[in-house]
């Protein structure tokens, strides 16, 4: 499921360029993002997320989960200051060799402590679900606490793939986030949808919807 909220033959967590070794996922990044350079080659938009995320007027974005940095590329295109994370090296790498000038820092999102907040905090790409089993709500957590206090925790994963919405909320509401909005795609088609996909955006209680 890319940002728009298309299916992409091939595009879902059941085919992945990784392998879980010691419990967590390893990933080939340049095989990765080869598969949407040959998607945005073709025609296909593959910056959906980044239009959403636009919504908010966000001045400052936490690409969390970046992989090879797609999102923060496209948001930095648009103005936007970014910093991206992620916990494998060879996404990170691959993200450094196309833009050498943006933050990108390998962590745990977990356990991340970057000192600063962020007006978005965006997980895109099923970041829920290539973290290890029962380490959700710690992700969640980490993000969490890196948004400002009027700002917006966004996250777009596939259902029916063993974490779905009611943990998600749940999760977020115990790091202090509710459910502000809530669609089926990248590009805010009503949510349940075919109830295959889930964006959801987060907020704290006292901040604006």
């Amino acid at each position: 499921m890319l940002g728009e909220g298309i299916a992409v033959p091939g595009w879902d967590v059941a085919w992945c360029d990784g392998r879980w070794n010691d419990g967590a996922m390893a990933w080939d990044g340049e095989q990765y993002q080869e598969r949407f350079d040959s998607l945005a080659a073709s025609g296909v938009s593959v910056h959906g997320e980044a239009d959403l995320v636009m919504t908010l007027a966000p001045g400052s974005v936490l690409d969390a989960g970046c992989g090879t940095g797609r999102l923060a590329q496209e948001l930095d295109r648009r103005g936007v200051e970014v910093v991206g994370v992620d916990v494998d090296a060879s996404m990170i790498a691959a993200a450094r060799r196309r833009r050498p000038d943006l933050a990108w820092l390998i962590a745990d999102l977990a356990d991340l402590e970057l000192g600063r907040t962020f007006d978005v905090v965006a997980m895109a790409g099923n970041v829920p679900l290539f973290t290890p089993v029962g380490t959700q709500a710690a992700l969640v957590a980490g993000c969490a606490r890196h948004v400002v206090p009027e700002g917006a925790l966004v996250c777009g994963f596939q259902l029916g793939r063993g974490y779905e919405v009611a943990a998600y909320d749940d999760h977020c509401r115990a790091a202090g986030l509710e459910l502000a909005a809530r669609w089926s795609t990248w590009d805010r088609v009503e949510f349940p949808g075919d109830g295959s996909y889930v964006v959801s955006v987060h907020r704290a209680p006292d901040s604006p919807g």
